[in-house]
C-alpha cells in the first residue's frame, strides 16, 4: 500500500486485487491437501493463468487495455515494465510465462509435493505451503503493477470499469 503512494484509485485497486487473491490463494492451499500427483500444479497453473491477468486488469495492464492508449502512454508503460523487469504485465498470460514466474517460489512447490504425503500434518502444511506460494506470486505481480503504474503516471481504472473488463471474455491461455 506504501507503494501506491496515497493514491486513492491505486489504493482501490491494490485491495481489489488483494481480495481476489486471497480468494484463488484459499482454492490453491485446499487443492494442494489432494494427495495425488499433478493435481495441485494443475491447479496452481490454472489460478495464475486467470489471476494474473484479472490483477493486470484492476491496474489497467492488460494488453487489450494497452492497446486503447495514446502511443506517448503505451511507450510511458513500456518503459516502466522494463525498468520493474517484470514478465507479466502488458502481455498474454501463457503457460510459459506462468512457468517462469512459478520458479520464483519453486522450493516452495517443491516441499509441498513431499509434505502432503505425511497424513494430516503434511497435508495441512502442503496447503499452507500452496497458498503461500499463490499469495507471494500474486503479491509480487500486485506490486510491479503498482510501480509500473506509478512509473508511467497512469490513470487507474474504476471498479466498475474493471467489472466491464471481467465481463468480456478473458482469452485462455494454452
Amino acid at each position: 500500500m506504501e507503494l501506491a503512494a496515497g493514491n486513492p484509485a491505486l489504493e482501490q485497486a491494490v485491495r481489489r486485487s488483494r481480495a481476489l487473491l486471497h480468494r484463488r490463494a484459499l482454492v490453491a492451499g485446499v487443492a494442494s491437501t489432494v494427495p495425488i500427483p499433478g493435481v495441485d500444479w494443475a491447479v496452481d497453473a490454472a489460478l495464475l493463468s486467470r489471476l494474473i491477468p484479472r490483477i493486470s486488469g484492476e491496474f489497467g495492464l492488460l494488453p487489450d487495455q494497452i492497446d486503447r492508449l495514446t502511443p506517448g502512454q503505451r511507450e510511458r508503460i513500456q518503459k516502466a515494465v522494463g525498468m520493474v523487469g517484470t514478465i507479466l504485465i502488458g502481455k498474454l498470460i501463457t503457460r510459459d510465462l506462468i512457468l517462469r514466474a512459478a520458479q520464483a517460489v519453486g522450493v516452495r512447490l517443491t516441499a509441498k509435493q513431499a509434505a502432503r504425503y505425511v497424513p494430516l500434518a503434511g497435508q495441512a502444511a502442503a496447503a499452507v505451503m500452496g497458498y503461500t506460494a499463490i499469495r507471494y506470486l500474486g503479491e509480487q505481480h500486485i506490486r510491479d503493477c503498482v510501480r509500473v503504474a506509478v512509473a508511467a503516471q497512469l490513470r487507474i481504472p474504476s471498479a466498475a470499469q474493471t467489472e466491464m473488463v471481467e465481463r468480456v471474455d478473458l482469452p485462455h491461455p494454452g
